[in-house]
């Protein structure tokens, strides 16, 4: 790409990170050190601002559409707010691997720097053969006055560029590379997957992957990081996908929701959290600096950023073909903790995305019950050709193995004393009986996948047979009800991607 970058006053290219948290101390409000000696910002944007996010398109049905001349008198505008200020340049990669990487940058007010030292701690370094095919250019300082919010995020595809206006929120920062990465390995002949990955050694030598699909706030995180039978995170966040189950990463460290942090249950994810080089953003920390990961006064959407080097992990190259993927859905009713599916099933469940919405996609979604295709708010265009696309890889996987996984409640809402929740120690249970393949399975006769007959260490019968609770609370009209719902509801909904592969429709 030849994109050029608007001039500026002074650019400080590549700062160290000790250089921007200076000018963090420096420049911005709103920042607390922590106990464990890291900053946190209290940013006035909570969450990713989904409505104010456009792309350029001349395409009439195109999702979120913005012409090319509104975009280009935006951009204009932003090329002139920038002209007079010192801005920050960071450089680097998404994705490690030479075969599959790419070169970008981020372009950013200096009176913000936590953002731009967040975005280089998931950034892997650049090198003599770097050259820029990504660039965000982010204006905190520079809000969109008639927009959604007064803030804007505009996706130009042409040139794989965005510009951020308004928002003080990193994740901007973040997703302005991996959206503009899910349109190239897409036209790559890949998917871009919301996804952890980690990875398993096997007895006989053979190294297993586990793909972990889940809107964010579904316990993406947790379950990559969660160890089991010696396994090792790769990725938390974002993977591609390929023919034959080949997978590549994209960040070099973690981005990780704080708010619930407990050093039993997240070990990992804890440790890298509290350590000085490590950035919060949003998480409740007291004007003496104490961290309350349980407090969610301000908002539930409290992260983290740390580098992977400073946690257990496996090198992201040359990384083993994708043997299992999982489905998450943190849903409140009669999902099953583990159910297996068969291809068209995993196509079909895929394009559902079920889960209840949480903070990290905005007051909008918290809360909420939402399907989201392929569990990625950020694909560039109409969602059936993710469908259709994930049907085509699995074609090319025929030992892979599809897996939906709740990681939610079964039997109501946490407000309903006859429920019960799915744990994080249940999810690692079954993440482990997968991995060493000793479920016994056995057909659902209402959705006709497979539900465990049999988990070995799994201590609650009820969230694998959601029905066996239901029947013993005297509530089957209600588990009925649920049913024909889901079936209903679903039915509906995947009927409304024009162009979806009509075996996906069918499987439901």
């Amino acid at each position: 790409m030849s994109f050029t970058l608007p001039t500026c006053k002074s650019v400080a290219e590549n700062p160290t990170q000790a250089q921007m948290r200076e000018w963090v101390l420096e420049y911005m409000p709103n920042v607390t050190e922590t106990e464990f000696g890291n900053l946190n910002y209290k940013a006035e944007v909570k969450a990713r601002l989904a409505p104010s996010t456009f792309f350029v398109s001349e395409v009439e049905n195109h999702k979120n559409r913005i012409s090319r001349s509104e975009y280009e008198e935006w951009a204009a505008k932003q090329d002139e707010y920038i002209a007079d200020k010192d801005m920050i340049l960071i450089e680097g990669y998404i994705g490690p691997d030479p075969n599959f990487r790419t070169g970008s940058r981020l372009f950013i007010e200096r009176t913000l720097a936590n953002i731009p030292a967040m975005q280089q701690q998931l950034y892997f370094p650049r090198d003599d053969a770097w050259t820029p095919e990504f660039t965000v250019i982010y204006t905190p300082g520079l809000k969109a006055p008639g927009k959604p919010n007064d803030r804007l995020i505009l996706v130009d595809h042409d040139n794989y560029v965005t510009r951020v206006f308004g928002s003080d929120y990193f994740g901007e920062s973040k997703m302005g590379g991996l959206r503009m990465w899910n349109h190239l390995v897409y036209y790559e002949g890949g998917l871009a997957l919301h996804s952890g990955l980690k990875t398993f050694p096997d007895v006989d030598g053979e190294e297993k992957a586990l793909l972990i699909l889940g809107l964010s706030g579904t316990g993406k995180t947790t379950t990559t990081f969660r160890q089991q039978l010696g396994s090792l995170p790769v990725q938390d966040d974002f993977n591609a996908l390929f023919p034959g189950g080949k997978i590549y990463s994209t960040e070099n460290g973690c981005f990780a929701k704080t708010f619930g942090l407990d050093p039993d249950d997240e070990p990992t994810i804890y440790g890298g959290t509290t350590r000085p080089d490590a950035w919060l953003e949003n998480t409740w920390v007291s004007p003496e600096g104490k961290v309350d990961f349980f407090n969610d006064s301000d908002t539930a959407n409290g992260r983290s950023t740390f580098p992977l080097a400073h946690i257990r992990h496996r090198d992201p190259n040359n990384l083993p073909p994708a043997n299992y993927i999982t489905l998450l859905n943190r849903n409140e009713n009669i999902i099953p903790a583990v159910v297996k599916l068969k291809r068209e099933q995993a196509a079909a469940y895929f394009m559902l995305g079920e889960t209840k919405g949480t903070s990290a996609g905005g007051a909008s979604e918290a809360g909420k019950s939402l399907r989201v295709p392929g569990t990625n708010p950020f694909f560039f265009d109409n969602d059936a050709l993710m469908g259709n696309r994930f049907l085509e890889l699995l074609d090319t996987m025929p030992d892979v193995e599809v897996y939906l996984m709740s990681t939610g409640r079964v039997g109501g809402p946490e407000s309903d004393e006859r429920s019960k929740k799915v744990k994080i120690r249940h999810s690692s249970a079954v993440v482990q009986a997968i991995v060493e393949g000793t479920i016994t399975w056995m057909e659902d006769p209402d959705f006709g996948y497979s539900i465990a007959a049999d988990l070995p260490g799994f201590d609650d019968t009820d969230l694998l047979r959601p029905y066996e609770l239901y029947e013993r609370q005297g509530r089957l009209d209600e588990y009925a009800a649920i049913v024909h719902q889901l079936k209903t509801e679903r039915r509906e909904y995947i009927l409304g991607f024009p162009g979806l592969d009509q075996s996906i429709i069918d499987a439901l």
